[in-house]
């Protein structure tokens, strides 16, 4: 045997006892799976028990298909068509897939033995298992608000526009009706409605369906209802689809060029500790406005047909046939009579001057699920409650639906240097603020929760600077610090509210010529707003959209009502939304001046 051939015969052998070692590791994951598939079948069968006990009660029956036995037939659920009694036999209507009678006694099982019948039961229960929601199980997280608020749903709801470019918390995954991917909200569903039976699914779905269709989404409306594997075809479902269909018929394309944009800072909720006379309470009086005042603004606008609307529906980026990126014009559809416009916050931020001065503390996630927030009382307490904006939109929007398209909440834009939502959470903290890894995960999950709810949050630059004035170094450098310690909590933005109202070009279009521009540009800001009175003034370029602001705070508000007066301006910017005199907080000091 020569060396060659002694080779050949050794890697022969070794190839059969590697393919013998494979062999046996087969066998041994197969062993393993089985195991696996075997502890696995138990887990389900253990959890399906008792997610059934804890659905019903004792004794009760979590299914609302398959009854496995316990309980009486009075605790059970049943579809529509089928009646039962204490102790009396239920006769099958649209109940049994087989048609067959099913005697109400421990077990409900049909008498014909049917071995498809039990199959069908056990993958019935099975689904149901994965997909019902009980009571005392958490909720997801990932609802929001609301929102077609973009993202289509799983169940056939709609998503809009709130979220382009916004990947860091996915605002997209909610839609109008405050339902989740799914079309399902425990927050925003039919209050009181027993999932637990087939009545209290139904109501809850055309409850949801219905807020929907009141936020203007009648596509994920209708979805909804035709999607929905229990209900597609039920009368009331139907009835509902064309009643959705009809007016969705009468909308009229909006406009984009002749949509507002108003804005507010942080609310006073208590006049009497903001203008207390300190050193502050002119900037107060000036640039702020108190809770009475934002009542009655949302009642008189909401009165004036006025619907909230997000900048991302005014326009998006979208890429042609030729892979080319670029802004068009975005469709915004109402009922005749109805006018859009657009609302955001400045400072979201709870700067440290602010405290005892009457205004929130901080946002915060409530009991509900939904962003709230906290103010610090007298007593050094804090209570949890309709603080600001946010809530008091939000509550506002649930008791007005048609008030928001298709789930639009404001804009919230942040500075950066004192931290985020009343969180200190600039670097400068890192060594002060004991807090501050907690502080900076609670904005990180806020945040979360405010774009999930519909909000569309914003950079005010990291140290509220002139944009248009500072040197460009200065501007880079805030740029890149606004994007390490804000964008890095609430996700990526696209949008930039101007400090001051201070643009980075006059009105001519932006181009990349304009240093800053392009700058912004490439970090990824697409919607641009400057402050401007004057007009309702809109600017769609090829990559970007750019609006004017109104401000709606003390100052304008003054400018208004003293129009006519000696050494007043003769203009009144406000009367297209509401008159100045009709919301004016009389315990503001007056005159209202400029510093």
């Amino acid at each position: 045997m020569d060396e060659s051939n002694y080779d050949d015969i050794l890697k022969r052998r070794q190839q059969r006892r590697q393919e013998e070692r494979n062999r046996r590791r087969r066998k041994v994951m197969f062993l393993y799976i089985l195991i696996f598939a075997g502890v696995f079948a138990a887990a389900v069968l253990l959890f399906g028990f008792f997610k059934g006990r804890n659905a019903s009660g004792p004794g009760g029956q979590g299914d609302s298909v398959v009854s496995w036995g316990s309980g009486s037939q009075a605790e059970r659920e049943e579809l529509p068509g089928t009646s039962s009694k204490d102790g009396a036999d239920s006769k099958a209507g649209g109940n049994d897939n087989t048609g067959d009678r099913n005697e109400a006694g421990d077990n409900n099982e049909n008498k014909n033995g049917d071995q498809t019948s039990v199959w069908s039961r056990i993958l019935a229960w099975l689904k149901q298992l994965f997909t019902r929601k009980d009571k005392g199980l958490s909720f997801e997280q990932n609802p929001g608000a609301l929102s077609d608020q973009p993202g289509n749903s799983g169940d056939g709801s709609e998503n809009g526009a709130g979220g382009a470019g916004q990947s860091g918390a996915d605002a997209d995954s909610v839609n109008s009706s405050g339902a989740d991917a799914d079309g399902n909200n425990p927050i925003f569903g039919l209050p009181g409605a027993d999932l637990n039976t087939s009545e209290g699914r139904l109501a809850d779905l055309l409850y949801r369906a219905d807020r929907m269709a009141a936020g203007y989404d009648y596509d994920g409306a209708i979805a909804l209802l035709q999607e929905n594997d229990e209900f597609s075809g039920h009368a009331d479902a139907a009835a509902a689809v064309s009643s959705y269909e009809a007016a969705k018929a009468t909308l009229v394309e909006q406009d984009i060029s002749q949509i507002p944009h108003v804005f507010f800072h942080s609310i006073i909720m208590d006049t009497a500790k903001a203008f207390d006379g300190d050193s502050d309470s002119k900037g107060y009086n000036q640039v702020m406005t108190t809770k009475s005042e934002l009542d009655k603004i949302l009642n008189e606008m909401y009165r004036r047909g006025y619907v909230l609307v997000r900048l991302h529906d005014m326009a998006q980026e979208v890429t042609d046939e030729n892979g080319n990126v670029r802004m068009a014009k975005g469709t915004i559809l109402l009922p005749p009579g109805k006018k859009p416009f657009v609302m955001s916050q400045d400072d979201v931020c709870y700067y440290p001057y602010m405290e005892g001065d009457g205004f929130a503390s901080r946002i915060v996630i409530g009991e509900d699920g939904m962003p709230t927030c906290e103010m610090v009382l007298d007593d050094g307490s804090t209570a949890v409650g309709n603080y600001d904006l946010v809530p008091i939109l939000e509550a506002f929007i649930q008791e007005h639906p048609d008030f928001s398209y298709k789930g639009a909440r404001a804009v919230l834009a942040f500075t950066g240097y004192e931290g985020i939502l009343g969180y200190r959470t600039a670097a400068s903290y890192k060594d002060s603020n004991p807090d501050y890894e907690a502080d900076r995960q609670k904005a990180v999950q806020v945040a979360q929760r405010l774009r999930e709810c519909g909000w569309e949050l914003a950079s005010h630059s990291w140290g509220h600077r002139y944009l248009g004035q500072i040197d460009l170094d200065s501007f880079r450098t805030d740029t890149n610090k606004w994007e390490a310690e804000v964008e890095s909590l609430i996700g990526p933005t696209d949008i930039i509210l101007y400090p001051f109202g201070d643009d980075i070009s006059d009105w001519h279009p932006y181009s990349m010529d304009n240093e800053r521009y392009a700058y912004l540009h490439e970090m990824g800001f697409r919607y641009f707003c400057n402050v401007d009175a004057s007009q309702t003034w809109v600017q769609l370029g090829d990559d970007y959209l750019r609006q004017g602001r109104l401000n709606l705070d003390g100052y304008r508000m003054w400018q208004d009502i003293a129009a006519a007066q000696e050494g007043g301006s003769g203009k009144r910017r406000l009367d297209g939304l509401f008159r100045a005199e009709d919301v004016f907080d009389p315990a503001r000091p007056t005159p209202v001046e400029w510093n």
